[in-house]
């Protein structure tokens, strides 16, 4: 990469950033929910061709409808950055803007450990419930604060960290492509009879490209917290997690933390027990409110590392002219 071609990548990654923390998530209109109708729309047809077999039918159906689903927006968002030799700008900082979700994680973490702190539970409880899948009707005052610190952790990858790697590697389009697999992948990429097969092609893709961003988020948590017990943890637990991506982040966000998470929780009315994440104390508030602080600060750190070696390329490109 030219070097002054590194400093505009770093100039582009400040900018989506600041945007979205200034303006958010769109309230109205969010491109995301024409893109959840249109995915829709691509499930119906791509199931009813004759694909043959059950079992491979509905995978190389879900692989057919995958494509048809990302990649013409891929390609749009790669076509619109040729249009005008300066449009590259507005299209790789608000592709990366539409990508990011850091304010509405902050969002979303802040309306539960508001209530949590005041004693209110059954607002705490409504509330984490909006963004986490587990039945949280009964869950105590730790039980909500640990389901939404696991939460905040695992999307600091997928709403901050996913959308920044696949920004530096590829632009604006490649901050597209991640956000789009990642939104199939919470469509589509569950084992449930009507999933498990057309679904599988968005689980491993998803899989496949937060393979590198994972491990870069749990070591950027690592740095940004009690250093040593959180690679200790990833190194531990991370295997036995169920998810190869969601247990490096979460073991090691845990060990930054101080805290301790997994555990027994149900989903869709069965108990599931899983690994302990972390070490420590039960979550609280202050957990919260860490993964929080890990995810800000990280963004931050990230920007900081890609500005001073864009800053250093440029100079070492001029001294060389």
């Amino acid at each position: 990469m030219p070097s002054s071609l590194l400093l505009i990548l770093a100039l582009k990654m400040a900018a989506g950033l600041l945007a979205d923390r200034l303006l958010g998530e769109a309230r109205r209109f969010h491109p995301l929910v024409g893109f959840g109708r249109w995915a829709g729309w691509v499930e119906r047809g791509c199931r009813r061709l004759p694909l043959g077999g059950a079992a491979a039918g509905a995978r190389l159906g879900g692989v057919l409808a995958w494509a048809l689903a990302v990649l013409p927006w891929v390609a749009l968002a790669l076509w619109l950055r040729g249009v005008h030799p300066q449009a590259h700008w507005m299209v790789d900082v608000g592709l990366l803007y539409l990508a990011l979700g850091g304010r509405s994680l902050v969002e979303h973490a802040q309306a539960i450990a508001a209530p949590l702190a005041a004693g209110r539970l059954d607002e705490a409880r409504m509330r984490v419930g909006w963004i986490v899948s587990r039945d949280t009707r009964e869950l105590d005052a730790e039980g909500v604060a640990k389901a939404a610190t696991e939460s905040v952790l695992e999307n600091g990858n997928d709403a901050v960290f996913g959308a920044l790697f696949w920004f530096l590697l590829g632009g604006g389009a490649g901050a597209l492509l991640f956000r789009l697999a990642n939104t199939l992948d919470a469509m589509w990429g569950y084992r449930t009879t009507r999933y498990l097969h057309f679904g599988w092609a968005a689980a491993r893709i998803d899989d496949v490209l937060n393979f590198v961003p994972a491990r870069l988020t749990a070591l950027t948590y690592a740095l940004l917290g009690r250093t040593r017990p959180a690679l200790a943890c990833w190194r531990r637990q991370a295997p036995a997690w169920d998810s190869p991506n969601a247990g490096p982040v979460m073991a090691a966000g845990a060990g930054a933390l101080g805290v301790r998470l997994g555990g027994a929780a149900i989903y869709h009315g069965r108990e599931e027990v899983r690994p302990t994440l972390g070490e420590g104390r039960g979550a609280d508030v202050a957990s919260l409110l860490g993964a929080l602080a890990l995810v800000r600060r990280g963004a931050w750190l990230w920007l900081g590392v890609v500005m001073a070696l864009g800053v250093v390329a440029t100079l070492a490109g001029a001294g060389g002219a």
